[in-house]
């Protein structure tokens, strides 16, 4: 057992020694929506965006790799409050929410890198991962009380172009809430989405 213990550090060192780490600055646009337990009034997407620093670490020979980032990030939805009288009795009709968020992506990643030279033009990639949020600020609608942050899943595809510029599109869900209403303390909502992003790698 020792044997094989060593054998799989040996290994991790070698592959460790041998990854080729880069970074560089990310934006992109994210099409997103608040998602309750249920359904009470309506809720439409709404279109948001970020900015950040992507790293990326990558194995050669085996295509594999991890990608973290810190970013800046806004998501939100409009909600029909209205709908019901509830809030509606309040003045409330139909209602911008967008949250200001720091988020913490760690990613695993698979990236072609074996085909013959064309990876050097095109180098197509899949990844998925969990992502940490962190609220940092949020659009004034005092019929919401929001939580520190939530956890979120996310995974997509992309390609990489001239061995620099990596275009993305992913869908991220929320595995915990980010929002309550204050009348309703179990109406909560998570988020979920679809983004687009543009990495340029140093």
């Amino acid at each position: 057992m020792k044997r094989y213990l060593l054998a799989l550090v040996a290994i991790v060192v070698a592959l460790s020694a041998s990854a080729e780490f880069r970074w560089g600055p990310t934006a992109g646009v994210n099409i997103s929506k608040y998602t309750y337990k249920q359904a009470l009034f309506n809720v439409d997407h709404s279109v948001g965006g970020g900015a950040g620093i992507m790293g990326e670490l990558m194995f050669p020979g085996i295509g594999f790799g991890i990608d973290l980032g810190l970013n800046y990030n806004m998501h939100g939805s409009k909600l029909h409050l209205g709908d019901k009288k509830v809030w509606a009795s309040d003045g409330y009709g139909i209602e911008q929410s967008y949250l200001h968020t720091i988020e913490l992506p760690i990613n695993l990643r698979f990236k072609y890198t074996n085909l013959n030279g064309i990876e050097r033009k095109i180098a197509p990639f899949v990844y998925g991962g969990p992502l940490f949020s962190i609220i940092a600020g949020h659009s004034t609608l005092d019929a919401l009380e929001y939580t520190g942050g939530s956890v979120m899943l996310q995974c997509g595809v992309g390609a990489e172009l001239f061995e620099h510029l990596q275009i993305s599109a992913g869908y991220y869900w929320g595995m915990t809430y980010e929002t309550q209403t204050i009348k309703l303390e179990d109406l909560t909502s998570r988020s979920q989405g679809w983004r687009v992003n543009l990495t340029y790698l140093f």
